[in-house]
């Protein structure tokens, strides 16, 4: 079996430590190693290094090679400008059938966090032994809802349809990406919604010949561009034939016209969360709702429901008194907010374009 990470994501409302040069998921934003180490981390031993495969932009290219030095540097595939998930799925699965490789796939992402690897792996070799018997299917990982979220997506799942060992897999019955808060509360009262990870297994042969059904002009430039590797013409053919490609959503592109009896469904608890803002890291780091987190030098007294970030290891941060706060203080940057206030946080890194502010995004 194989797994691609996927880290192309930029991370504004993590900001001020994610950047553009250096996005969230590259940053030590638990403990000492990033999100994508971690992500990589979590499948040992059940994969070898060699069996990772990770997409991301070329910009992050010096990144990556620093930060995963036991990936082998031929299984790193750098897109040349940034595009949606879309085609970077259509690439690496073709990347990988250019390699003769046509086992099942897991797609992940760089920025999650997973507390329960184990069942979280025990899920992964459930979903691989199925789609190896069913090699045209696909399995997405759906998680048990902790509360009505508004901010991701959801699966509506039906009945078990098969059981692999102690994983069992439902029927999939569609798809609803943010919800209002009315349909948030009916799906997670329901018993038959799931929170959508973006989670998946099935095998890159599958996936590509969807494209080449659902969105043509992605697999033709996709084709033109294997056609060329090896080639001294393939720099500049990736770049030309990548730039023409449309960016669109994996979801949009391929999932959404899929098949309902195509693809089926597991539903557990695996501990994740997207820690793709200030106010989700901290739900997802605390023990107990309203617990205090932190991060570097820091002294909290008569606070809580606080999360305090200081990576200025010369300084120390002293809070008083504070309740539902965000502090985040960088070598450049004191962000200060309420946690209420996290959407706000991108509209002031996207009003600094155009000023002198915009070095700081």
């Amino acid at each position: 079996m194989k797994a691609i990470i996927f880290a192309g994501g930029a991370g504004t409302r993590l900001w001020p430590l994610s950047r553009k040069k250096s996005p969230k998921q590259f940053e030590k934003i638990i403990g000492d190693k990033s999100t994508l180490q971690l992500a990589v981390e979590r499948l040992y031993p059940d994969f070898k290094p060699e069996d990772i495969f990770l997409s991301t932009n070329a910009v992050y290219k010096d990144i990556i090679v620093e930060q995963l030095p036991e990936v082998p540097k031929e299984n790193f595939i750098f897109e040349p400008e940034k595009k949606d998930v879309g085609p970077a799925v259509a690439l690496a699965m073709g990347m990988l059938l250019k390699k003769g490789i046509n086992e099942p796939v897991v797609i992940l992402w760089s920025d999650h966090i997973v507390k329960k690897d184990k069942r979280f792996k025990q899920i992964i070799a459930a979903a691989s032994e199925y789609t190896t018997e069913h090699p045209n299917k696909i399995v997405f990982i759906g998680h048990t809802p902790r509360f009505a979220s508004q901010n991701l997506g959801w699966i509506h799942y039906g009945n078990v349809v098969e059981h692999k060992g102690n994983v069992s897999l439902h029927s999939f019955e569609g798809f609803k990406y943010r919800p209002d808060p009315t349909m948030a509360e009916e799906y997670f009262h329901s018993g038959r919604h799931a929170w959508n990870l973006g989670y998946f297994v099935t095998t890159p042969k599958f996936i590509y010949d969807a494209f080449k059904r659902f969105a043509p002009s992605i697999h033709e430039s996709v084709e033109r561009i294997l056609a060329a590797l090896g080639t001294d013409k393939f720099e500049a053919v990736y770049k030309k034939e990548y730039s023409k490609i449309e960016s669109i959503s994996f979801d949009n592109a391929i999932l959404e016209q899929l098949d309902k009896k195509e693809a089926l469904v597991s539903v557990d608890d695996i501990g994740w969360s997207d820690v793709g803002a200030w106010e989700a890291l901290k739900e997802a780091l605390e023990n107990f709702p309203g617990e205090n987190i932190t991060k570097g030098k820091v002294y909290l007294t008569d606070s809580k429901d606080t999360l305090v970030y200081n990576y200025d290891e010369k300084k120390l941060i002293v809070g008083i008194d504070l309740d539902e706060l965000l502090v985040v203080d960088t070598k450049d940057v004191l962000l200060v907010a309420k946690k209420t206030s996290v959407p706000k946080i991108k509209k002031v890194v996207e009003s600094f374009a155009g000023t002198e502010n915009e070095i700081l995004t």
